[in-house]
């Protein structure tokens, strides 16, 4: 086995940097991108995680990882105390000199490692177009194909590991879906505007039940967790061949 060359932490983030874009993107309120916690450096193992929570960070500091690159980071909303069990998962950050880095609504859009264009890979869709303009940017693709709703339910079990919930709203043949990962149900008029007929996203609110038969739009939620997975997994794998580092992806699903 050779010998692994540490990397500065900062060629890291400036790689994270130019290839997420991350300044480009209107994030939620309160959301942070980039590096979210420094270490000392250098980095030699690499982890991601879709949540930066106590338990993946433990989980990264026993694989001995040095940088953790997750989906959802540190900062939501208001501020809120490093106290209790947020205060536990910096001081495990700290003392085993991980740093973290969040790509939100980047790695959400990003047009090869995004969690979206990761999904349309799974699915077999390699010719898509933009889809879902919100916050500033397209965050989805939509694709036109010819599928039967019976055989995407297949195909999206078979690629997520668990059944898709189906709001049967719209047609029982696809022809034109659109794929926005995360919790992107309650915008599903938003779908249906770009002019799509079936909806894959990862979950939503009851009402929109009633919604998507309103609007004749078939969704599919297979879960915010399952749906987000496949960014972190695919951008961690580029950096770690980039810079020659060992990698892992830390599995801690919510079942959500």
């Amino acid at each position: 086995m050779l010998a692994v060359k540490p990397i500065p932490l900062e060629t890291l983030v400036q790689a994270c940097d130019r290839w997420l874009q991350p300044a480009a993107f209107q994030d939620w309120p309160g959301a942070v991108n980039g590096l979210q916690m420094a270490n000392p450096g250098p980095v030699t193992r690499l982890a991601a995680a879709v949540d930066a929570t106590l338990a993946t960070v433990t989980a990264a500091a026993r694989v001995r990882a040095d940088f953790l690159l997750v989906h959802h980071g540190l900062f939501w909303g208001d501020p809120r105390p490093w106290i209790g069990s947020r205060y536990a998962l910096v001081r495990c950050l700290i003392e085993n000199r991980i740093a973290l880095y969040s790509a939100h609504l980047p790695l959400d859009a990003h047009p090869r490692w995004g969690n979206n264009a990761q999904l349309c890979d799974a699915l077999g869709w390699k010719r898509r177009q933009p889809f879902f303009f919100d916050h500033g940017a397209f965050l989805g693709w939509q694709v036109v194909t010819r599928l039967s709703r019976v055989a995407l339910a297949r195909r999206l079990e078979q690629r997520l590991g668990a059944p898709a919930r189906l709001l049967p709203g719209g047609p029982e043949v696809c022809r034109r879906i659109g794929v926005v990962s995360g919790a992107a149900g309650e915008q599903m008029a938003l779908a249906a505007q770009e002019g799509v007929d079936t909806f894959i996203t990862g979950e939503g609110p009851h009402w929109t039940y009633a919604l998507a038969a309103e609007l004749g739009l078939n969704v599919f939620y297979g879960g915010h967790y399952a749906t987000e997975t496949f960014g972190v997994k695919a951008f961690a794998a580029r950096l770690a061949a980039r810079f020659h580092l060992p990698w892992e992806f830390l599995d801690q699903p919510t079942g959500l």
